[in-house]
């Protein structure tokens, strides 16, 4: 993505989540005035930490005691929480040149849990403040470090390369010379190289899946810069891999919200369903039924409906499962669902002795 996309980006992914995005790009194409400007159309204040600058003890505080107790000052560039919203650049975080350096800001740039704030030690971030991150690409033309693949887990990478026409605009806001302006109209190739690899062993993992569901419930992209902000949490292959699906909803499976909410609506498409993917939906309603055991009785209705259409065995095994569930088994042995639970209970019952 080039400058203005990356802006945009960024924009979105700061006023709508706690993520951390990592902006990676080559030297001079714009990182650190795009984040600037981005900042000022959001009003936040910026507050910029060089990290190769930087010890542990400017992020974490100095040490004193305090009676018997050991406490660390608050460090002075740390917003306050009744300080106008911030948005705090970690800039050149592999350049720290320490390794407990490294370490330290490795707290304050993971997204805080669930119900927690963001911490760096002892001292913790107001939610109305956020955290970017920026690098060069570890491709061994800068001295930086290679960051690990547990701290590269903890942030979205947005990827920026140069883009004559952004850069054409941006030379015409800032009224940069006229010379350099139409030199370079017809001759973008010497602005900096395009396409030089940026690869930081990004790949899927539960965390990063987390990550993608979090934007995926609060952000909106648009399509041609979907597959990049996903690609920077879990890796391309498996970023292509969702888009695609999502793209096919012939061969989506049926949710367990969709069975227990819109049975009438699914009914056809669930039962056509192929093994492969009607084992999907039973493990979507397994792990749903498992938190949420509550069941209306039209929802009880659909769910006994939608194991009428599934296969014998597969019949068999689900309703094995729900069993395992004390509030889904009462509602699913009544009486008037015999019809279709019998036989499987009868199964398990005679499987058991």
């Amino acid at each position: 993505m080039n400058v203005e996309q990356m802006k945009a980006v960024l924009k979105e992914i700061v006023t709508k989540t706690d993520l951390t995005p990592c902006i990676v790009g080559h030297r001079g194409v714009g990182k650190t005035a795009g984040i600037i400007q981005a900042c000022r159309d959001m009003e936040r204040r910026y507050v910029s930490l060089r990290l190769g600058q930087m010890e542990v003890g400017d992020l974490v505080g100095i040490p004193y005691r305090e009676g018997s107790n050991m406490h660390w000052s608050r460090p002075s560039w740390l917003p306050q929480d009744d300080d106008v919203p911030t948005l705090v650049h970690c800039d050149e975080l592999n350049r720290a040149q320490q390794e407990d350096t490294l370490q330290a800001i490795f707290q304050f740039v993971e997204p805080p849990a669930e119900g927690m704030l963001r911490a760096l030690h002892t001292h913790r971030l107001s939610k109305r403040h956020k955290v970017v991150v920026s690098i060069n690409p570890p491709d061994g033309t800068y001295q930086v470090a290679t960051l690990d693949r547990a701290l590269v887990d903890r942030m979205v990478m947005l990827f920026v390369e140069t883009d004559y026409q952004c850069w054409a605009r941006y030379a015409q806001e800032r009224d940069l010379s006229g010379d350099v302006r139409s030199f370079l109209a017809g001759n973008s190739g010497v602005l900096a190289r395009q396409g030089a690899p940026m690869d930081l062993q990004v790949e899927p993992s539960e965390r990063g899946w987390e990550m993608v569901s979090a934007l995926r419930k609060n952000c909106r992209f648009p399509g041609d810069l979907e597959m990049e902000v996903y690609a920077g949490i879990i890796g391309k292959e498996a970023a292509i891999m969702f888009l695609r699906w999502l793209a096919d909803r012939k061969g989506r499976p049926v949710t367990a919200s969709e069975v227990l909410n819109e049975w009438e609506s699914v009914a056809d498409r669930a039962a056509a369903q192929r093994d492969d993917i009607q084992a999907a939906t039973v493990n979507d309603l397994g792990t749903t039924l498992r938190v949420s055991p509550g069941l209306t009785e039209e929802q009880e209705e659909n769910l006994v409906a939608y194991i009428a259409v599934l296969p014998r065995d597969l019949r068999f095994g689900f309703v094995k499962t729900l069993l395992k569930i004390p509030e889904v088994a009462l509602s699913i042995a009544k009486d008037r669902y015999d019809a279709v639970i019998l036989d499987a209970m009868q199964s398990i019952a005679s499987e058991a002795s």
